[in-house]
């Protein structure tokens, strides 16, 4: 299961996640860094580096920040789909 960045990073993009990771799966986008769920590894070493505590297995994400896994995942389809739902989670839309 892979790892997930939630809202805790957004506006802060704490870097020392990225220099963690061993398969380089942490992406940066315009507000936020992002996991790509295909390429984590699922081994945990950017979870303890986070500074402001956001990242969580996908099976411990609390639940009101489910949201985040999709944002994740969007960055396969480019970070301004990463961007565009933010704006929608931050809109309610």
């Amino acid at each position: 299961m892979p790892f997930v960045i939630a809202e805790p990073c957004v506006d802060t993009k704490e870097r020392s996640c990225i220099d963690v990771c061993p398969v380089d799966c942490i992406y940066e986008t315009e507000r936020m860094l992002v996991i790509e769920p295909g390429e984590c590894i699922d081994c945990g070493a950017c979870v303890p580096e986070c500074p402001v505590n956001a990242i969580f297995a996908e099976s411990d994400l609390p639940s009101e920040w489910s949201s985040y896994v999709a944002i994740n995942a969007a960055w396969n389809d480019g970070p301004e789909q990463v961007t565009k739902l933010l704006t929608d989670v931050a809109t309610g839309s």
